[in-house]
C-alpha cells in the first residue's frame, strides 16, 4: 500500500511506520494526518501485526505541525485544526486501544505534534541525537497530540509543566533520566535495537499486553475498587483465550511458551 506522507509496511507480524517527509521536517499536515489515522486502524484490525515500530527519516524524527500548512489556511485555521487534531487523535486512540504494543524509534528532533506522538509509545526508544520539546507555546498555541494526557504521568505535574511552560529541550539521556524514554542507543542501532524489542513483543501473548494497556490507561482515572474489578475481569478473560492457559501450562511444566497471539 502506498502513502504520500509516510512508509507503511508489515513483515514478520511486525508492522514498521516511517514518517516520511524529511524535507519538511516530517511535519504533520493534513495528510501525514490521514494517513496515521488509516495505518493505525490498519494496525488494530490485522491479526497478524502483533508489534509496531514508529519512527521517521532523515534528521527529525518529526517537528510538530507544519505552521506553513496551517498559517495557508487564512479565515478556515480553526476548522483546518480541528480535522487535523481530530484525525492525529484517533489515531493515537487507535494505537493506544489496540493489542500489540507500539515501539517508538525516536530518530532526531521530536518536537509540538512528533513530542506528544513520543510520548503516546509504549515502549521509546531514542537515538543519541533525540532531541525532546513541547515548543506549542513557543507559538502561540497549546499541546495537542496526547502530550496533556500522557506527559504528567510520565514526570510529574511540576516538571510537565516545565517542559510545557518554558519549552525547555532535553537531550535524548536528559529524557530517560526524567522518565519519557526508556532507553538511549547509538544512532546506527536504533532501528535494529527496535526490531529486536518488537520481535520480542511479536513472539508475545499479545491478547495479554493488550490488557495490560488498558488497565494502565486507567489507572490514574478510576478507584480503587473499579480498577481492581477491572484487573479481575482481565485476567480472568485471559484463561478464555489460547494464550492464558498455555501460559500457565508451559510454566507449570517448565515448558517454553510459544504464543499465537491468540
Amino acid at each position: 500500500m502506498n502513502f504520500e506522507t509516510l512508509k507503511f509496511e508489515v513483515a514478520g507480524n511486525i508492522a514498521t511506520i516511517t514518517l516520511n517527509r524529511p524535507d519538511d521536517a516530517n511535519a504533520l499536515d493534513m495528510r501525514m494526518a490521514d494517513e496515521l489515522l488509516e495505518v493505525s486502524v490498519l494496525c488494530s484490525c490485522d491479526p497478524e501485526v502483533r508489534a509496531v515500530i514508529w519512527t521517521g527519516t532523515g534528521k527529525m524524527f518529526c517537528a510538530g505541525g507544519d505552521l506553513n500548512d496551517m498559517h495557508s489556511q487564512g479565515d478556515d485555521k480553526p476548522a483546518h485544526l480541528i480535522k487535523m487534531a481530530t484525525k492525529l487523535h484517533g489515531a493515537v486512540t487507535r494505537f493506544n486501544h489496540m493489542n500489540a504494543p507500539v515501539v517508538m524509534a525516536i530518530n532526531g528532533t521530536a518536537a509540538g505534534g512528533g513530542f506528544s506522538m513520543a510520548l503516546s509509545g509504549d515502549y521509546v526508544l531514542a537515538s543519541e541525537k533525540a532531541k525532546f520539546i513541547s515548543a506549542y507555546t513557543a507559538s502561540g498555541l497549546t499541546p495537542d497530540g496526547s502530550s496533556t494526557y500522557f506527559l504528567a504521568k510520565h514526570v510529574g505535574l511540576m516538571r510537565a509543566k516545565e517542559l510545557l511552560l518554558t519549552n525547555r529541550l532535553l537531550t535524548a539521556t536528559e529524557a530517560m533520566e526524567w522518565g519519557i524514554v526508556n532507553l538511549v542507543v547509538a544512532p546506527d542501532e536504533l532501528l535494529a535495537e527496535a526490531n529486536k524489542l518488537a520481535s520480542t513483543f511479536a513472539a508475545g501473548p499479545t491478547k495479554s499486553y493488550g490488557g495490560l494497556k488498558k488497565l494502565l490507561l486507567s489507572a490514574y482515572d478510576s478507584p480503587l475498587e473499579q480498577q481492581l474489578e477491572r484487573e479481575t475481569q482481565g485476567i480472568s478473560g485471559m484463561m478464555q483465550t489460547h494464550d492464558g492457559p498455555h501460559g500457565l501450562e508451559s510454566f507449570l511444566h517448565k515448558k517454553t511458551p510459544v504464543f499465537k497471539g491468540e
